[in-house]
């Protein structure tokens, strides 16, 4: 392991485990399967939310306070701009696939972080087009039991 939590050598092409070999858990936190499931359900429902311009639905899951870094520059959105934009077309999504078996996710309290990796397109605000595979990471928070949030997404470009 390197310094950073990383393991050398991972790419697109090698799932992410945790290395105790327990799904879903590590030393920070061990999701109970159903724990695991819906943070991934949601994980899911977020990025459909964004291929089918679902602005109600990304309502529904996002913390009012969430806050997006963009996989392509690291640009940061609030709730109301990535809402307005998929809402408007301006921002299209016209494929995500997800990896959820690869997933690592850990619960710390009211708090859920999902580590995953996406292959995407996207169509940005000013008509340009761009693809990547991505690492990212969902910051959750449960405001009543099984009742998660989104407040945090950030992504990170898989290079080639």
């Amino acid at each position: 392991m390197s310094t950073l939590g990383v393991r050398p050598g991972l790419d697109e092409r090698t799932p992410m485990t945790p290395d105790h070999g327990t799904p879903g858990a590590t030393s920070l936190g061990t999701p109970h399967d159903s724990v695991r499931d819906t943070l991934l359900d949601h994980d899911q429902s977020f990025f459909d939310a964004l291929v089918s311009g679902d602005a109600g639905r990304l309502k529904e899951l996002l913390s009012d306070d969430f806050l997006l870094v963009g996989v392509e520059d690291g640009a940061v959105a609030d709730k109301e701009t990535v809402i307005g934009l998929v809402a408007s077309g301006s921002l299209e999504f016209p494929r995500i696939e997800s990896f959820p078996g690869e997933a690592v996710v850990r619960v710390i309290g009211d708090v859920g972080i999902v580590v995953g990796r996406t292959g995407m397109n996207f169509t940005n605000p000013d008509g340009t087009p761009f693809s990547a595979a991505s690492r990212y990471t969902h910051v959750y928070a449960a405001s009543s039991p099984g009742l998660w949030h989104l407040v945090s997404a950030q992504g990170t470009t898989i290079k080639g």
